[in-house]
């Protein structure tokens, strides 16, 4: 089974606010990363929350089989999130997908790629590789806990950085759905 974990605990400190429960196109940001992981069909979905988590867990519509973890060290930066949705996981989980809250334009189309490519032939990581950038990626349970000794604010694109070999990418001939971090870039999408 391969999981997703949809990490919205940040305080969006440069966004001005929770911009997880910021509304685009009639619901919240942090929703079309649930809806995503849902319509791509992976095994399970923890969303992982931190800062403001019950209003963001009150605005989320959860599928089957979806739950919350809450990462009370949230402020201690992303890998403690990523540490606290993979303790989170099932336990028969063979990887977890990483989706990030602030990037709607992740789509279901890109999730079941890289989730296909992933059974097909399983490496550590998995990466989209857009035209301009990299996106989302998938970490096999053999890296877990490597991930898990990660402080700070390292998200497992660390991983890749020390030793960008281990890493296979799935090639997407589009541009990367833009991040939001600023109120401009959620006028901008």
């Amino acid at each position: 089974m391969i999981s997703a974990l949809v990490l919205a605990a940040g305080d969006g400190t440069r966004f001005g606010g929770t911009k997880q429960l910021e509304i685009l196109r009639g619901k919240p940001l942090v929703q079309y990363a649930v809806d995503a992981a849902s319509a791509a069909g992976v095994g399970e979905i923890v969303v992982v929350l931190g800062h403001d988590a019950v209003r963001v867990r009150d605005a989320l519509d959860l599928p089957e089989g979806a739950r919350v973890v809450v990462n009370e060290r949230h402020a201690d930066g992303q890998s403690t999130s990523l540490v606290a949705g993979l303790r989170a996981l099932d336990p028969a989980s063979e990887a977890a997908l990483v989706l990030l809250a602030d990037q709607p334009g992740i789509a279901a189309r890109h999730v079941r790629a890289l989730v296909t490519a992933f059974e097909s032939d399983p490496p550590e990581i998995l990466r989209i590789r857009f035209r301009d950038g990299p996106g989302p990626a998938i970490l096999a349970r053999s890296v877990w806990d490597e991930v898990m000794r990660l402080s700070g604010d390292a998200g497992a694109r660390s991983l890749l950085d020390s030793d960008p070999e281990r890493a296979r990418w799935l090639r997407v001939e589009e541009d990367a759905p833009p991040d939001i971090d600023v109120r401009a870039d959620l006028e901008r999408a």
